[in-house]
C-alpha cells in the first residue's frame, strides 16, 4: 500500500500585517508596524505550494480564515453592526483588532497534529486541531481549524478528528510545530516525536509554548504505541533565544532528523531514544554545531525551518528561505550538508519573505499529512494543487488583496467585505461549499 506525505500549506489571508503579536517571536517582533503586501505574501505562499507541486510532490491547499473575527470583538464587549463593531473596537483598543485580525492561520504547521494510520491502533488517520492557547491571536483559530479539516478529511472510514484540547496552560498546544514523525518507510509504523517546552503546573521564565501534558494527551488520543512515542524537553536557552516552537530549531522526515546541538535537553538521550523505538531501522542523525551556526544566526535565518521532502527519484531535498543563502556561516553549512554522499541530496531557496518577517518560514507554511492512496482518494476533490488550480488562485488573489497594509488600515470597514467576498469565492473553487460562520448565517 503505497504512502505518500502530502503537504497542505496555509493560502496566506487578506489581513496578513505586522502586528507584533507573537510572543517569544523575534521576527515578529522586530517588524512590529511596518507596512505588509498581502497580495505578495499569498503570492509566495501559492508560488512555493507550485514549486513543491513540479518536483512531482503532492500538495494540499488550506483556505484562510475570515478576519477580523468579529464574533471575537462581540465576545469583547464591542457591539452594533459588524462595521460599528470595527469602528469601536479601532477607536477603543486597537490592540485587540489588530489580534482579531491577524493572519497567522497561514503558519498551517499549528493547525493540527496529525498522525499517520500505520502508527494509530485503528488504522486512521487522527487530526487534533491545535488550542494555541497561549497566544491570544491564535487560540481564535481552533474551531475553524477543526472545521476546515473535518470538511477536507471527513470520510470516517479513514479519518478521525479529535476536538482541541481544554484551552488551559496545563494542555497547550500548537499542532505539529512541536510534533515530528520519523519512518524510515512510509507505509510502515514509525516513531512519534513530541516536543515541550514545559511541564504541567511549572511556569518557567521563558515563553515555553507545548505542554508535556497535551502531547501525551494527543499521543492517547491517537492510540499511538507508547514504545515507539518520544517525548523531548526543549532547550530554555533556545527557547529563549526565539526558538518559540521546534521547528525552529530542528526538521525531522523519513530516517532523517537536522537539527542544533542545543536543541534539546539531553540531545544524547533523545537520539538514543529515537533510535531505540525504530528498532533495527537506522536513523540518520544530523547536528549542527553551535561552532558553526551560533543560535541566534539560526533563528534569525530560520535553517531549521526548512522543509526536508523526499522526491519522486527517492533523493533528498532541502527547501530553505532566501535568509539562509544571505548568510555566509548557514549558506557554507548548508553546501557542506549537501556534498559528496550525504543524506541530503540538494538545497532549494524558496523566497517567502513576507512570512519570514513575520516569523515564519518554509516549514510554518505546511502541515504534513501521511496518506495511502486510498485515504488521498478520500480527499476533498478540490483542495490538490494543479496548474489549472494554481492558475486559478492566482488570479483570485489578483482581485482579492491588497499590496499594502498597515495597523491603521486595519479599521476600514471595507476590509471584512473584502474579505468575506475572497472567502466566498475561495471556498467555490476548493469545492468546500459553505464553510465559514458568515456564510452559514447567510443560509438561515
Amino acid at each position: 500500500m503505497n504512502t505518500v506525505e502530502v503537504n497542505f500549506d496555509g493560502l496566506v489571508g487578506t489581513t496578513h500585517h505586522y502586528g507584533g503579536l507573537a510572543i517569544g517571536n523575534r521576527a515578529s517582533s522586530a517588524n512590529a508596524g511596518q507596512r505588509s503586501n498581502p497580495r505578495q505574501a499569498a503570492r509566495e505562499g501559492l508560488d512555493k505550494m507550485w514549486a513543491m507541486a513540479q518536483l512531482g510532490l503532492p500538495q494540499g491547499v488550506l483556505p484562510p480564515q475570515p478576519r477580523p473575527h468579529v464574533p471575537t470583538l462581540r465576545r469583547l464587549g464591542f457591539g452594533g453592526s459588524d462595521q460599528e463593531v470595527i469602528a469601536r473596537a479601532a477607536r477603543d483598543a486597537p490592540d485587540l483588532l489588530s489580534a482579531c485580525s491577524s493572519a497567522a492561520h497561514m503558519w498551517a504547521a499549528n493547525a493540527a497534529t496529525v498522525s499517520a494510520s500505520a502508527d494509530c491502533a485503528d488504522g486512521r488517520v487522527h487530526f487534533t486541531a491545535a488550542n494555541l492557547a497561549t497566544q491570544f491571536h491564535r487560540s481564535i483559530e481552533a474551531a475553524a481549524t477543526a472545521r476546515i479539516l473535518q470538511r477536507i478529511f471527513a470520510d470516517p472510514a479513514h479519518f478521525v478528528h479529535h476536538a482541541p484540547l481544554p484551552a488551559t496552560p496545563a494542555f497547550a498546544d500548537e499542532g505539529a510545530a512541536n510534533h515530528t514523525r520519523v519512518a524510515p518507510r512510509a507505509d510502515a509504523a514509525g516513531a512519534t516525536l513530541f516536543v515541550y517546552g514545559r511541564e504541567a503546573g511549572e511556569r518557567p521564565p521563558y515563553p515555553a509554548r507545548q505542554s508535556r501534558a497535551a502531547s501525551e494527551a494527543i499521543a492517547r488520543q491517537h492510540g499511538l504505541a507508547s514504545a515507539r512515542t518520544v517525548y523531548a524537553r526543549q532547550n530554555p536557552a533556545a527557547i529563549q533565544a526565539g526558538v518559540f516552537h521546534n521547528d525552529v530549531i530542528a526538521v525531522g522526515h523519513a530516517d532523517v532528523m537536522l537539527c542544533h546541538a542545543q536543541a534539546f535537553v539531553d540531545q544524547a538521550g533523545v537520539r538514543a531514544e529515537l533510535e531505540r523505538a525504530l528498532g533495527e531501522r537506522p536513523l540518520h542523525w544530523i547536528e549542527v554545531p553551535a561552532t558553526a551556526v551560533d543560535l541566534a544566526t539560526a533563528v534569525r535565518t530560520y535553517l531549521f525551518n526548512s522543509q526536508l521532502v523526499t522526491l519522486p527519484d527517492r533523493k533528498r531535498l532541502l527547501v530553505v528561505p532566501a535568509e539562509c543563502e544571505a548568510e555566509p556561516r548557514v549558506w557554507t553549512c548548508l553546501q557542506a550538508l549537501t556534498a559528496g554522499d550525504g543524506v541530503i541530496d540538494a538545497l532549494r531557496v524558496m523566497d517567502v519573505t513576507q512570512s519570514m518577517r513575520n516569523g515564519g518560514g518554509p516549514a510554518c507554511l505546511r502541515l504534513r499529512v501521511p496518506l495511502t492512496d486510498a485515504e488521498r482518494a478520500a480527499l476533498a476533490p478540490g483542495v490538490l494543487l494543479d496548474h489549472t488550480l494554481y492558475l486559478k488562485l492566482g488570479a483570485w488573489i489578483d482581485r482579492h488583496y491588497r499590496d499594502r497594509l498597515t495597523a491603521h488600515d486595519l479599521a476600514d470597514p471595507l476590509l471584512l467585505e473584502e474579505n468575506r467576498s475572497a472567502l466566498d469565492e475561495l471556498t467555490q473553487l476548493l469545492g468546500l461549499g459553505a464553510l465559514y460562520d458568515f456564510q452559514l448565517e447567510n443560509e438561515k
